[in-house]
């Protein structure tokens, strides 16, 4: 009995230290991310900006002034490559690092002997690869204003916006999670270019799901690529006039992929760290 009763009274008091303690710990790794994403903001911008300010030109505002493309596309472009700015943005932070941090660096190490379980350790690494993913995806706005002269814009529909895009981006940290920590470091630029492409061409983010009637085989290919939804949820959130997915289906998809790709991650990165 005396034993038993111990035992608790020393859980109780040694409980809540170590609780704080890993807190502390999480919040100070987290900290440093931030501060280290800030000193490298002018490289994460070149990263972010460079693929979507040429497709924005070309698509855009090349075709559109031969008349190949509407006057409007500029509207219904912009959003997806918001969209793919955020999601791609936070797959490449923690996919690159990860496989560097494991394979080579062994950088790692020195985050799983901090004072917090391995999962939370995960969990972080997600956090602030989303956090990179909604920078890349602010920084779209004025880019986006800057090549086509506007960028639309509705107020009613930031929540909407907010919520598709921390989804979105917490959906491409939990892929780049799952490639970082399953595939071979040797490997890596080539299933990139098997994954990379793939997702950026059928993620929705230059055209609407909805009129791909003509199709069909294509629009069932991106209804299974998460991005979709995101470029989906952002369109709607944004420029509502263009054909689009419903709102709560682009949500609770992206939802339901969060659950998913966070599992995966997190099994991917417990079997690594483990190994």
């Amino acid at each position: 009995m005396t034993t038993v009763t111990d035992a608790t009274t020393t859980a109780a008091v040694a409980g809540p230290p170590l609780r704080a303690s890993a807190r502390r710990a999480f919040l100070a790794i987290l900290w440093r991310d931030i501060f280290v994403t800030g000193k490298e903001f002018w490289v994460l911008l070149v990263q972010v900006a460079l693929t979507p300010v040429f497709t924005l030109f070309i698509f855009a505002k090349v075709l559109g002034s031969l008349n190949y493309v509407s006057a409007d596309f500029g509207d219904l472009l912009l959003p997806g490559i918001v969209a793919l700015a955020a999601f791609l943005t936070a797959l490449q932070s923690v996919a690159f690092p990860l496989v560097m941090e494991f394979g080579w660096t062994k950088e790692i190490e020195d985050r799983l002997l901090a004072p917090i379980a391995t999962d939370l350790v995960a969990v972080e690494k997600m956090l602030i690869a989303t956090l990179r993913g909604l920078l890349a995806a602010v920084v779209m706005f004025p880019i986006g204003a800057l090549v086509l002269g506007a960028a639309p814009w509705r107020g009613a529909g930031f929540p909407l916006l907010v919520a598709v895009l921390v989804l979105g981006a917490w959906v491409g940290a939990g892929i780049g999670m799952t490639v970082g920590t399953a595939v071979p470091p040797a490997k890596i630029s080539i299933m990139f270019g098997l994954i990379f492409t793939p997702l950026m061409f059928t993620g929705a983010t230059q055209y609407p799901l909805t009129q791909l009637h003509d199709l069909r085989w294509f629009q069932v290919v991106s209804a299974m690529n998460p991005l979709t939804y995101c470029s989906e949820g952002v369109r709607a959130a944004l420029v509502p006039h263009i054909p689009h997915v419903r709102p709560w289906i682009s949500v609770a998809a992206l939802a339901g992929f969060a659950a998913i790709f966070t599992l995966t991650a997190i099994l991917g990165f417990r079997r690594r760290a483990l190994s």
